[in-house]
């Protein structure tokens, strides 16, 4: 059984996407300075890994983030036309 779910191929979607891995993002960075301020206090070992975990979190959200700034970007690039007549609705007539 295969899906066929637009908003996983890539190009669809973008801002959904980048919405949903911000935010995440930012819950993540949230959560990592809570957990790196609690293991500057008590020093505990799971602190100490959770703190690196969320790091890597954020460092994965981020990456994510980047990348579907790029696509967004990328799309609105292929969308403006090269040609400046073309831009402002001319077709080789010059207007009036």
């Amino acid at each position: 059984m295969t899906m066929d779910m637009k908003v996983l191929k890539c190009g669809n979607c973008e801002e959904l996407k980048l919405g949903v891995h911000g935010l995440t993002l930012g819950l993540a960075a949230l959560c990592g300075l809570y957990i790196a301020a609690a293991w500057l206090t008590r020093r505990e070992a799971h602190l100490a890994v959770n703190t690196v975990l969320y790091t890597a979190l954020v460092v994965f959200e981020q990456r994510h983030v980047a990348h579907h700034m790029a696509e967004m970007r990328r799309l609105r690039v292929n969308l403006v036309p090269a040609d400046p007549a073309e831009r402002n609705g001319a077709t080789g007539a010059v207007a009036a």
